[in-house]
C-alpha cells in the first residue's frame, strides 16, 4: 500500500512538473507587452512613440494602430521594439498585436500629453490626504485623464516590468494617486483640451542617488565616499538579525505595559529607497523609453544633510534620465523645498536653505528645467504640507508657458545683482513680472545682512523700484552680504504682483553647514 501511495504521489508530482514546464514554455512562446502598455493608456502626441515587448526569438510581431502597421522580429533575447508614427491627439484608438499564433488588442487608447510624476513623499502624497479632499474627489471625474502607478520595488537588478495598468480618472482611482500629479494634470487638461497621461512613480523618503544607476555614480568619482558607506552596509547588514533584535525589544515593551514609544520595525536597507540605484532598477527602469512630454519632481528632504553635494547630484540625475530616455532634453520641472520646522528668532545657518540653493543652481546648470518656489506653502510642524493645489499650479505655470506657448508668468523673482551704497545694499531682481510686492505688510520681511565678520542680523528693507530693494541695518555699518529667506522656516513676504514668491537666495558664497558632507 505504501509503495502504491508513493507511486501515486510520484506520478502526481511528475504531472505537476510537466504542467509547470508546459505553462512556462507557453508563456515564453506568447507575445507579451510590459504593463506600461495597457487598455486606457495615453500615448504622447506629436512624436514617434516606442512600443516594445517579448516573443520567442526570431518570431515576427505585427503592430497595428490608426491605419499604420509595423512588423518586427524578436531578437535573440526575445525582445522586440517598434516606433509608431505620430498620431493626432484624441481617440479612442485600438492597438492590435499579432504573433505567429497569438494576437490581442489594447482598447480605449488616447493620445495627448504624458508626464512622469516623481520624487519622494510630497509627490507621493495622495489626493485623499490633501486640502479639500472631499471636494476634489466629488469633482474628479475626468475620463480623458489617465493614471498609472508604479509599485515601490528596491533592487540592484534592473526590472523590465511591474504590476500595474492604466485607468480612467475617477474619484475611486485618483484618491490614492499623487495629489500634485493629478492637480498638475488637471490644469493641463483644462488649458489644452487634450487627453493627459500621468505616471506616478514617487517613493516617500527616497534619496536622489537611489534614482541613478550605480555605474553612473561610480564614474563620477565624487560619490566614492557615499558608495563606500553602502558597500560596507552591503557586506555587514543582517536584516534577520535586526528583526530578531526588534522582536526582543517589542516583547520587552509589551511586558512592561506598552509604556512609551513602541519599538519601530527596522527597514531592510538592501531593499529600501536610499540605496544607490535601487529605485532606478525597480521603479524607473520598467518605464524608461515610454513616450513622454516631461517630468515633474518633488524631492530633496532626504538629501538636505548633503545639500552641497546635491548641487552636482541633482543635475546628474536629470542628465542621466534624459540620456536613458533618449528623448533629448525633455522638460524637467521641480519643486523647491517648502518652509518647515520651528521658526528661529535669530539668523542661523540652515541645511534646508542650502538644499534650496542647490535646487536653484540647477537652473543655471541645465537647459529646459524649472523651479517652482513654495517657501510660503509649508507647515512648520509637518514635513508634508497639505496644500498640494498651489504646488501643482506653480508647476503647471512652467509647463503651460514653456511647453505649450501660453502667456502666463511662470518664474518666481530671482536675485540678479547687488551694489553697495554707504551702509545699504541695493538688490536687483529678474523675473519680477508686474513688479515686486510685499504681502500682508508694507515692509519687506525675511532679509538679513552681515559685514566681514559674517554675523548676520535682521535687516530693514524697502522696495525702491519695480525690481529693486534696499536693505540695511544700523548694526552693520559696512555690509558685504545679504540673505533672504535663509532658514529652515523663514518669516518672509516678498512676491511678484503675479502671486509668485521670491526665490530664497544669498549674495555670499561662504562655506555652509553641509560643505564637505559626502555620505550618510
Amino acid at each position: 500500500m505504501k509503495k502504491l501511495i508513493s507511486l501515486t504521489r510520484f506520478k502526481s508530482s511528475l504531472a505537476c512538473i510537466i504542467l509547470l514546464f508546459a505553462l512556462s514554455f507557453s508563456l515564453r512562446a506568447t507575445v507579451t507587452l510590459p504593463s506600461i502598455f495597457s487598455d486606457h493608456m495615453v500615448l504622447q502626441q506629436k512624436q514617434s512613440n516606442p512600443v516594445w515587448g517579448w516573443a520567442p526569438a526570431g518570431e515576427v510581431v505585427k503592430i497595428q494602430i490608426n491605419g499604420q502597421s509595423h512588423a518586427v522580429e524578436a531578437n535573440a533575447e526575445g525582445r522586440w521594439d517598434v516606433k509608431l508614427n505620430p498620431i493626432p491627439a484624441g481617440g479612442p484608438y485600438q492597438m492590435r498585436i499579432e504573433g505567429a499564433d497569438h494576437s490581442f488588442q489594447l482598447r480605449d487608447i488616447l493620445v495627448g500629453e504624458v508626464w512622469i510624476c516623481s520624487g519622494q513623499s510630497n509627490m507621493a502624497w495622495t489626493v485623499n490626504n490633501s486640502n479639500a479632499a472631499e471636494l476634489e474627489l466629488l469633482t474628479a471625474n475626468f475620463p480623458n485623464i489617465r493614471l498609472i502607478s508604479v509599485p515601490q520595488v528596491g533592487t540592484q537588478d534592473a526590472h523590465n516590468d511591474f504590476k500595474g495598468a492604466w485607468a480612467r480618472c475617477t474619484a475611486e482611482e485618483v484618491k490614492d494617486f499623487s495629489a500634485i500629479g493629478f492637480f498638475f494634470g488637471r490644469r493641463l487638461h483644462q488649458a489644452l483640451n487634450v487627453p493627459i497621461g500621468l505616471i506616478d512613480n514617487a517613493w516617500g523618503g527616497s534619496a536622489a542617488e537611489a534614482w541613478i544607476k550605480r555605474d553612473v555614480l561610480e564614474k563620477e568619482g565624487q560619490y566614492n565616499e557615499l558608495l563606500t558607506w553602502w558597500e560596507d552596509q552591503e557586506q555587514n547588514f543582517d536584516y534577520d538579525q535586526a528583526l530578531a533584535e526588534w522582536a526582543i525589544k517589542l516583547s520587552d515593551w509589551q511586558e512592561a505595559g506598552s509604556l512609551g514609544n513602541k519599538p519601530r520595525r527596522p527597514n531592510n536597507l538592501m531593499r529600501g529607497n536610499q540605496r544607490p540605484a535601487n529605485i532606478y532598477n525597480g521603479v524607473l527602469h520598467p518605464t524608461i523609453g515610454y513616450g513622454i512630454r516631461g517630468a515633474i519632481w518633488y524631492q530633496g528632504e532626504s538629501n538636505a544633510s548633503r545639500a552641497h553635494q546635491y548641487r552636482d547630484l541633482f543635475p546628474l540625475m536629470i542628465e542621466h534620465w534624459r540620456e536613458e530616455w533618449g528623448q533629448g532634453n525633455f522638460p524637467f520641472y521641480y519643486v523647491q523645498l517648502a518652509d518647515f520646522m520651528d521658526e528661529e528668532t535669530e539668523p542661523a545657518e540652515s541645511a534646508w536653505a542650502e538644499l534650496r540653493e542647490a535646487q536653484t543652481m540647477t537652473m543655471s546648470r541645465l537647459p529646459n528645467v524649472g523651479e517652482a518656489v513654495i517657501i510660503d506653502v509649508g507647515e512648520g510642524r509637518d514635513i508634508h504640507p497639505r496644500n498640494k493645489q498651489v504646488v501643482a499650479n506653480r508647476l503647471a505655470r512652467w509647463a503651460l508657458a514653456r511647453d505649450y506657448g501660453k502667456t502666463i508668468q511662470f518664474r518666481s523673482p530671482t536675485f540678479r545683482s547687488v551694489e553697495k551704497e554707504g551702509n545699504k545694499m541695493i538688490l536687483t531682481f529678474n523675473q519680477v513680472g508686474q513688479g515686486l510686492y510685499a504681502f500682508d505688510k508694507r515692509q519687506p520681511l525675511g532679509f538679513t545682512i552681515a559685514g566681514d565678520d559674517k554675523k548676520f542680523v535682521h535687516a530693514e528693507a524697502e522696495i525702491i523700484g519695480a525690481n529693486q530693494i534696499a536693505v540695511w541695518s544700523e548694526a552693520v555699518s559696512s555690509p558685504v552680504s545679504v540673505r533672504y529667506a535663509w532658514a529652515n522656516n523663514p518669516v518672509c513676504n516678498m512676491y511678484s504682483r503675479d502671486g509668485l514668491p521670491m526665490t530664497p537666495f544669498r549674495t555670499d558664497a561662504w562655506p555652509g553647514v553641509t560643505d564637505g558632507k559626502k555620505s550618510r
